[in-house]
């Protein structure tokens, strides 16, 4: 949250760009990486990310504070730029591992070399999960929202929000099981 965010919408919603430019500045990189891991292409998430915040621009005058948060009304925002970019193109949604290994790994690398091996593989699993469980792992473990943003972003309430959670680091545990054991 951006230290009195609530002004910034206020002046944004009047039409001020520069107080858009400000909630734009601080919200890109979440946004662009919830839509690149669920992209895997560095143009595609860069058009998404241009094309949510045009939208935000756009429609920033119907933003009420009460139903949400602006995080989780611009991660539904976004979260719909996806869903419409794959009903357009007829993909799967997949992470590219190659990308996500630049923007994660370095950090740990250094730490545990054996933890590239670990989050490929991770990776390469999360790409097998329902589209549901894909979200909700991404938004709760790469992004960091709390349930109750992404319930907000998801249009769900909390309790299936941690409903989802479970499930899918279930699902998750489960595909790392056979994945060690046909290795």
């Amino acid at each position: 949250m951006i230290e009195n965010e609530n002004i910034y919408i206020r002046e944004a919603q009047k039409g001020d760009s520069e107080s858009f430019a400000v909630i734009y500045k601080h919200y890109v990189p979440q946004i662009y990486r919830f839509i690149f891991f669920r992209v895997s292409s560095k143009t595609i998430a860069e058009d998404l990310t241009h094309e949510s915040f045009l939208s935000a621009w756009k429609s920033i005058g119907s933003y009420t504070q009460k139903n949400l948060s602006i995080s989780s009304w611009l991660y539904r925002i976004a979260r719909n730029k996806v869903i419409d970019h794959y009903r357009t193109n007829k993909k799967n949604t997949s992470i590219d591992t190659e990308n996500f290994n630049e923007n994660i790994i370095g950090f740990y690398e250094q730490e545990d070399p054996d933890i590239k091996l670990n989050i490929n593989k991770i990776t390469s699993l999360i790409n097998l999960l329902k589209t549901e469980y894909k979200e909700v792992i991404i938004m709760k473990f790469i992004e960091d929202l709390s349930h109750k943003e992404i319930a907000e972003a998801l249009d769900k309430s909390e309790g299936a929000i941690r409903l989802i959670q479970h499930r899918a680091i279930k699902s998750l545990k489960e595909l790392y099981a056979r994945s060690r054991k046909n290795n």
